[in-house]
């Protein structure tokens, strides 16, 4: 098989299993803990406008986590959760 017709089976696979036809295809659910990002920024002491900067968020962004409008995802989720546990870590790697 050459690449185009490996590309064309693997669209097609794809199309297919969009439209919930079985096509073998393994899916995999990750379930990540909700955080709670007015806790988390209070563990670290840091003004909401500081701590948007630390993590390289607007402070409107920050805002709309904090009041549930909106909530974190991918990188900022994870980066969250380690500040959760570890609170001193912005400060130890911003200095």
């Amino acid at each position: 098989m050459n690449a185009y017709d490996s590309i064309k089976q693997g669209l097609n696979e794809a199309l297919d299993h969009a439209q919930g036809k079985d096509v073998g295809a393994k899916v995999h659910q990750i379930k990540v803990p909700a955080v709670d990002v007015a806790a988390i920024r209070a563990k670290t002491g840091l003004s909401q406008n500081a701590f948007a900067q630390s993590i390289g968020v607007a402070k409107g962004t920050l805002l709309n986590w904090e009041h549930g409008r909106r909530r974190p995802t991918g990188p900022a989720q994870v980066l969250l959760a380690m500040i959760a546990k570890k609170p001193s870590l912005v400060s130890e790697l911003l200095r």
